[in-house]
């Protein structure tokens, strides 16, 4: 079986078909353990409700296709704050679980970065859970550790796991 390439796209509106596969990914994101705000099991509806309220004034979202299907997204949150215009938060990376390993989240990650270097974006902040796969992926890509904190995110199983933030500043265009 041949596969064709993964294609990033740049979303400005979430119709009804693009919203419905968005929260499958979400659901099966969380339900595959991501620590992305929500708990499993993570319901249908839940899920449509969050991807229903996510496009807003400075909030920019890419979604990563490959064989007509979402197998992932990004997003990037705009501070919007005069003494803050310099600056974003990455957020809600996630990747297919069926399609993690193959250089997708790196495809996500580059071209949120350079649309942020375009919105005259020069630091660029996330955090994500200490010791996730995801670590990994932000440290290749220059984010540099910028501290953690205990105790930050609470799991399906109730624990509490300590999250680890990260700063990268890039050159605008």
């Amino acid at each position: 079986m041949t596969t064709g390439e993964v294609i990033i796209h740049e979303i400005h509106s979430l119709g009804p078909d693009i919203r419905q596969e968005l929260a499958k990914l979400l659901i099966q994101a969380v339900e595959d353990g991501a620590s992305l705000g929500f708990l499993s099991p993570l319901s249908d509806e839940d899920a449509m409700n969050y991807w229903e309220q996510v496009i807003a004034p400075g909030v920019l979202i890419w979604i990563a296709m490959k064989d007509q299907r979402i197998v992932g997204t990004i997003q990037l949150h705009l501070a919007m704050k005069p003494n803050s215009s310099h600056r974003a938060e990455v957020a809600k990376l996630m990747v297919h679980p069926g399609s993690r390993r193959n250089g997708i989240a790196r495809l996500l990650m580059q071209s949120m970065e350079a649309s942020a270097r375009l919105e005259g974006r020069t630091l660029l902040i996330l955090d994500t859970r200490s010791g996730d796969p995801s670590n990994l992926l932000y440290r290749s890509l220059g984010y540099i550790e910028a501290g953690r904190i205990p105790d930050y995110a609470r799991s399906s199983s109730g624990e509490l796991h300590e999250t680890v933030l990260y700063y990268k500043q890039i050159k605008t265009i």
